[in-house]
């Protein structure tokens, strides 16, 4: 399979804390939390070198937090090129309630870009798709949020650098960078129903991701809470799919968007591109991501969970 490349524009130094219950207002002692490189383009290229796939991250790294960002990265072995900026890496925290079942997440902003640092990226981002032979890419995948001061059409140019070199693109964002991406062609995108409806303005899930298709976007996958994961395809404008498990997992959701990334991506590498797979693939990596204790991994769950899912097809009213 050829390489997935994952782009991480403002990745964060993830710490997860696990505590036995969370009282707001109240002290709390908490065992020494997770400490991982992360950011979502991170945690992509996590789980497919965890399954052992080809993968290479690229990201902007900085400060003393950087440093640490940078040491972790190189310790877990997931292969990687960090662009060095001036600006600290951010940080991001997930308090996971062991009691409730529920995880608070605290991100920071990040740190702005120089329009030299821009560029830095972009050339690591551009070596990358040039390689030919053993480590050429098969995809591209571009995830998260952007810092502060970020050229608008970053994920655009993403896109359009992939398919210069003959290669799908995956965006995972929010806001206008998903309605940007859709109108640059991306191959697929994949929200969830809040950052659909935040993009869009439209509340309803079907009619948003319909609004993606219609902006130029090939495939949209949609993590829809309890109604599972819709998937929809500018090839089939008649309806859409949506798998869900026979019943809701319990854990941490953190990484689970990431993960269907990850599935999505392998999927499109492999030459893959029938919708309903994809969608499969996406679901069962996605729950199998909740049961981990932390984001950028799946339990090996995940081919027994895609034999449980239940795959719909629904008619576009």
């Amino acid at each position: 399979m050829k390489r997935i490349i994952t782009v991480t524009p403002n990745p964060a130094m993830d710490l997860s804390y696990h505590v036995a219950g969370i009282r707001p207002g109240a002290s709390h002692r908490v065992p020494a939390p997770l400490s991982r490189a992360g950011g979502k383009g991170l945690n992509v290229a996590r789980v497919a070198h965890q399954l052992g796939l080809p993968a290479l991250a690229l990201a902007p790294y900085g400060g003393s937090s950087g440093a640490e960002f940078a040491a972790e990265l190189e310790s877990s072995g997931v292969p990687h090129k960090l662009v060095p900026v001036a600006g600290p890496t951010r940080r991001s925290i997930a308090l996971v309630d062991t009691v409730g079942g529920e995880t608070s997440i605290f991100n920071e902003e990040g740190s702005p870009l120089s329009r030299g640092e821009w560029q830095a990226l972009a050339a690591v981002v551009v070596d990358a798709l040039a390689v030919e032979g053993e480590g050429a890419p098969g995809v591209l995948a571009a995830s998260g949020s952007l810092p502060p001061g970020a050229p608008a059409d970053f994920y655009p140019a993403l896109v359009r650098l992939a398919h210069d070199a003959g290669i799908p693109a995956i965006v995972d964002t929010s806001g206008s960078g998903i309605l940007a991406a859709a109108e640059a062609g991306a191959d697929l995108l994949k929200p969830n129903h809040h950052e659909l409806e935040e993009a869009t303005g439209e509340r309803d899930p079907v009619a948003a991701a319909w609004q993606l298709i219609g902006l130029g976007a090939k495939t949209v996958l949609v993590s829809a809470g309890a109604d599972g994961m819709l998937a929809f395809s500018h090839a089939t404008p008649d309806g859409y799919w949506r798998a869900r498990l026979p019943e809701a997992l319990t854990g941490n959701p953190t990484g689970a968007g990431d993960a269907a990334v990850a599935a999505a991506a392998t999927a499109l590498a492999e030459g893959v591109t029938d919708t309903k797979e994809i969608l499969r693939r996406a679901t069962a990596w996605s729950a199998a991501a909740v049961l981990m204790p932390a984001a950028g991994e799946i339990s090996p769950r995940h081919a027994e969970l895609k034999e449980q899912l239940i795959i719909s097809w629904e008619d576009h009213q």
